[in-house]
C-alpha cells in the first residue's frame, strides 16, 4: 500500500458513524451542506445520507452569475442520485449589491465575500430547519489555508477534514459519487476558468505527498529533502501552513482570569449534554 492509501471500507464506516453519532448526541436529526458540484461536498452528501437517511439531508446550491453551469448540473446529479432535499439560491443579487459599492475589489476579496455569503445562508437554514451545518473542507485545504475563515471553513462538524484531497477522490469512487465529479478539474468555481491547482502553484498529489510526510510523519527538513522534495517547495508549503494557523483555531482570548475559555476551561463540545 502507498503511504496515502486507506482501508476504504473501514474509513467509510468511521465517517458514517461519526456523522450519525455527533448529530444525534447533540439532539439534532437533520443536517445541511452547501452543494457546489465539486467532489468534497459531493462526498459529504453521500456520507450524510448513509448516516442519517436522505430525508434528513439538505443540499443547498448557491451559484453566482459567473459560476459554471456544469457545477449546478453536477450538484443536481448528487441530489437526484441520493434523493436528498435540495434548494437553489442565487447569490448574485446579494453580493453584487456589495461589489457595486467597491468597484476596485480584487478576485480574492470577491471570493471571500461569496464564501461568507454562502455560509450565512447555510446557517440561516440551519436555524430554520433545526439542522447542523456539515463542513466540506478537506485536510489538504485546511493545512494550506486554502479556505475562507468563517466562510467555507465554517461548520458544526466536518467528516472529511482529516482526509487529504487524493484520499477524498479514492473514497468518493468507493462510495459511489458520480464520475462527473471525480474526474473534473478541482475548482472553487469563483470565476470562469478558476483552478485550485493553478492558484496553489502545485498539484494536489504533490501537496498531499509532502503534507503527509511533514505533518503526519513529522519528518525533518533533511528527511524531506532525502525523500526528493526541493528546499524551495518545502519552504513554500511550510510557509502556507504556518501563516494559516490562525484559520484553524478558535479566536484567541486575552487572558485575565484564572480560567480562560479554550485554555484552562477546555471541555468537550458535548459536555454534559
Amino acid at each position: 500500500m502507498g503511504k496515502l492509501d486507506l482501508n476504504l471500507e473501514l474509513t467509510e464506516k468511521i465517517l458514517v458513524d461519526f456523522v450519525r453519532e455527533e448529530v444525534h448526541k447533540t439532539g439534532f436529526k437533520k443536517v445541511l451542506l452547501g452543494l457546489s458540484g465539486g467532489i468534497d461536498s459531493g462526498l459529504v452528501a453521500y456520507i450524510a445520507a448513509k448516516a442519517l437517511g436522505p430525508e434528513n439531508v439538505m443540499g443547498i446550491m448557491m451559484p453566482y452569475k459567473q459560476s459554471s453551469k456544469e457545477s449546478i448540473e453536477h450538484a443536481k446529479l448528487v441530489v437526484e442520485d441520493l434523493g436528498i432535499e435540495s434548494m437553489l439560491i442565487e447569490i448574485t443579487p446579494m453580493v453584487d449589491a456589495y461589489f457595486n459599492l467597491f468597484p476596485d475589489m480584487n478576485s480574492m476579496r470577491k471570493g471571500n465575500k461569496m464564501a461568507r455569503e454562502r455560509m450565512t445562508i447555510l446557517y440561516d437554514f440551519s436555524a430554520k430547519n433545526n439542522a447542523l451545518v456539515l463542513g466540506t473542507s478537506n485536510k489538504t485545504e485546511l493545512l494550506l489555508g486554502y479556505s475562507t475563515q468563517w466562510g467555507d471553513s465554517a461548520s458544526a462538524i466536518n467528516p472529511i477534514g482529516d482526509l487529504f484531497k487524493t484520499q477524498v477522490w479514492a473514497l468518493s469512487e468507493h462510495i459511489g459519487v458520480p464520475n462527473e465529479l471525480i474526474n473534473k478539474k478541482p475548482s472553487a468555481d469563483l470565476w470562469e476558468g478558476q483552478s485550485d491547482e493553478d492558484e496553489l502553484g502545485f498539484s494536489y498529489a504533490m501537496a498531499d505527498s509532502i503534507l503527509y510526510d511533514m505533518i503526519d510523519e513529522r519528518k525533518s527538513n533533511e528527511e524531506l529533502i532525502d525523500s526528493g522534495f526541493s528546499q524551495e517547495f518545502i519552504e513554500k508549503v511550510y510557509k502556507k501552513i504556518k501563516f494559516s494557523q490562525y484559520k484553524r483555531k478558535l479566536p484567541l482570548i486575552a487572558k485575565i482570569s484564572r480560567r480562560t475559555i479554550d485554555r484552562e476551561f477546555r471541555y468537550p463540545r458535548d459536555w454534559e449534554l
